[in-house]
């Protein structure tokens, strides 16, 4: 069987696990964090960077969390297909993962990051830059989301699994404005998916664990 390496609580693995429960793919789920050394210690070791997700099926090992899910539409069967087989429409379902992950998901990770360093050592003009990059991105996203349901390709895709993750963050760390109704109800879309909503109850036993408390939004 498949073993997951990730933490419930990690964007990067959300993206991931949404795919497997997507496709109803049996897998293990292994706990990266400090109860668990080995499975840190294979983390740091089956990568350049170090990071989870990593998946690890019978003798390969595949890291980066779109690559996982590209794999996963390869090998294991054609149930759930969220990669397009049309190569010209999976194009725009790539082309949205990356997107997130450039404009959504990264900024995000600059201002928790700043939030998590010592009082000394914040940086203030960086993590401002990273909210302008937010504010840039959510209009774009609030434009694109325009008679649409998902974000690429009229269905659920790649790209989605990547969007609930982002958004569901970006919304605690710089709240979504109300006047970029698309995005938010593409953010309500996608946290009610029964996958997804899976994800986020798995989860919830971490929030504490997140620098700026537990939001009290879903």
């Amino acid at each position: 069987m498949m073993q997951l390496y990730g933490h419930p609580f990690s964007s990067f693995t959300w993206k991931v696990l949404i795919a497997l429960y997507e496709r109803a793919l049996p897998f293990d789920f292994r706990m990266v964090d400090p109860g668990h050394p080995d499975n840190s210690a294979f983390v740091r070791e089956a990568g350049p960077g170090g990071q989870f997700p990593v998946l690890v099926d019978g003798d390969r090992t595949v890291i980066e969390s779109s690559a996982i899910i590209e794999y996963l539409e390869v090998v294991h069967g054609s149930a759930g297909h969220l990669v397009p087989a049309d190569p010209v429409r999976a194009i725009e379902a790539r082309q949205m993962d990356a997107l997130l992950g450039d404009y959504i998901a990264a900024p995000v990770q600059a201002i928790v990051d700043d939030t998590m360093r010592g009082q000394g050592e914040r940086d203030a003009p960086g993590a401002a830059r990273a909210r302008e990059r937010l504010e840039k991105a959510y209009a774009w996203f609030d434009r694109w989301m325009e008679d649409r349901d998902w974000a690429a390709c009229g269905r659920f895709t790649i790209a989605d699994c990547a969007a609930a993750p982002a958004l569901f963050y970006a919304d605690w760390v710089h709240e979504i404005p109300e006047g970029h109704a698309n995005l938010r109800a593409y953010r309500q879309r996608l946290l009610a998916r029964p996958t997804i909503a899976r994800v986020i109850d798995e989860a919830r036993p971490y929030r504490h664990l997140f620098p700026r408390g537990a939001p009290g939004r879903d």
